[in-house]
């Protein structure tokens, strides 16, 4: 009888290729693993905010799921997945269901435009970066908004959790209307639900307020913060106590849903269809299902006036990813179990500013903190334009286990 362990992995993004790589080459022929993606290609989305200014195509930031899973013996299925049955240990995608003995949630985000009447690029008037198809769109967008300028609006909304993506495109559009010799005939405004400039939904980093503040000085952009969005009109965003900031063109960070197959599965997730896990990112129910990634519930680090979520991003999700694989490989080997509570990642960034960046380092996710910094790079944005290939490099062929 054999006794090969089936793991089905939801997603094949930063959480999903890690838990699968790291799968494989821990446990070899002992696992059979299969990726199940709604999408055949991989994305590197940190570098979705250069596309709608043409500094990256999409085939720059992208690879091909299936040959770089299968030259490492691991099954893809370029499908959605459509429901879990948990108590029968199966998954129903759109034409077959998948037995496992072990399933990864990976599945990362769907968009909540419908928060805000007049919010998205599908029904309303703002545009995003949350994916290639949307910043693509955008990228037109500019292309025309650039025979006539206006204002221009960036921001993120109440309950969204997705803030350094906010940042990173102000601080773009903002070197993008000074190449264009446009910069005098717009104003820029960044509209935030955070408490303050840099709060970036945990909490905020020692000394990272006045120096973001001090970039937006310089750079001539308008802050609103502990903003509440009410609508999003043609021409201008509504907000909750009454004042209107028009606009010509808008990028706003939506708030993040759990995906579909989780919230279409009894017994999964929560009301928003994420999924809780204790501090080996297992299910709280279902021993054998692990989640990863934008799919986990975690903790908030506080309340604030105006509700925001908690980042998770691609080192994040990978650092979540590779303690689920320690504790399936732990069941599988009979091991030891190893926690790692989401507030004890280190938060590691490099924030991209159009000609400059600011690395952000941490020894833990929330305040209070041994250690933490944000080191300006005001020369260039070198650091993630060379991390962006290497990247790339190191998921395609499997090696995730490097940085």
């Amino acid at each position: 009888m054999s006794t090969q362990q089936k793991v089905v992995i939801l997603g094949g993004s930063f959480a999903g290729l890690t838990a699968a790589f790291d799968l494989k080459r821990k446990l070899k022929d002992r696992v059979d693993v299969t990726v199940v993606s709604r999408t055949d290609t991989f994305w590197f989305i940190p570098s979705l905010i250069w596309v709608p200014f043409g500094r990256k195509k999409a085939e720059d930031i992208s690879f091909d799921l299936k040959p770089a899973l299968e030259r490492r013996g691991i099954n893809f299925l370029h499908e959605a997945a459509v429901k879990i049955f948990p108590d029968q240990n199966r998954v129903a995608t759109e034409t077959r269901e998948l037995p496992y003995d072990y399933l990864v949630i990976s599945t990362g985000p769907a968009y909540n435009f419908k928060l805000i009447p007049g919010l998205g690029p599908k029904d309303g008037y703002t545009h995003s970066v949350c994916n290639i198809k949307e910043a693509e769109e955008a990228k037109k967008a500019w292309e025309e908004f650039l025979k006539d300028p206006g204002d221009v609006v960036v921001g993120g909304t109440q309950f969204a959790s997705c803030f350094g993506a906010a940042y990173e495109v102000i601080f773009n559009i903002e070197h993008a209307l000074r190449k264009a010799k446009i910069r005098k005939k717009v104003n820029v405004t960044y509209i935030t639900a955070e408490p303050f400039l840099s709060h970036f939904g945990i909490g905020g980093m020692r000394g990272a307020k006045p120096m973001i503040e001090a970039f937006f000085k310089l750079r001539g952009i308008n802050a609103v913060t502990n903003a509440v969005m009410k609508e999003v009109k043609q021409n201008e965003v509504l907000l909750e106590d009454g004042r209107t900031v028009p606009f010509k063109y808008a990028i706003i960070i939506p708030p993040f849903l759990g995906a579909e197959v989780v919230r279409n599965s009894e017994g999964i997730g929560n009301e928003k269809g994420f999924v809780e896990v204790d501090e080996y990112y297992r299910h709280k129910r279902y021993p054998n299902i692990f989640a990863a990634g934008v799919a986990a519930v975690v903790p908030n680090p506080g309340p604030t006036p105006v509700p925001i979520g908690v980042p998770k991003t691609g080192y994040m999700s990978e650092v979540m990813a590779r303690y689920a694989v320690k504790n399936i490989v732990a069941d599988i080997t009979g091991g030891v179990h190893k926690p790692k509570p989401f507030q004890k990642i280190t938060p590691l960034c490099i924030m991209d500013a159009g000609d400059m960046e600011v690395w952000i380092v941490g020894t833990n996710m929330f305040p209070p903190r041994k250690f933490n910094a944000l080191i300006p790079n005001p020369f260039d944005d070198w650091a993630k334009r060379l991390f962006e290939p290497f990247y790339l490099w190191k998921m395609r062929t499997g090696r995730t286990w490097l940085p």
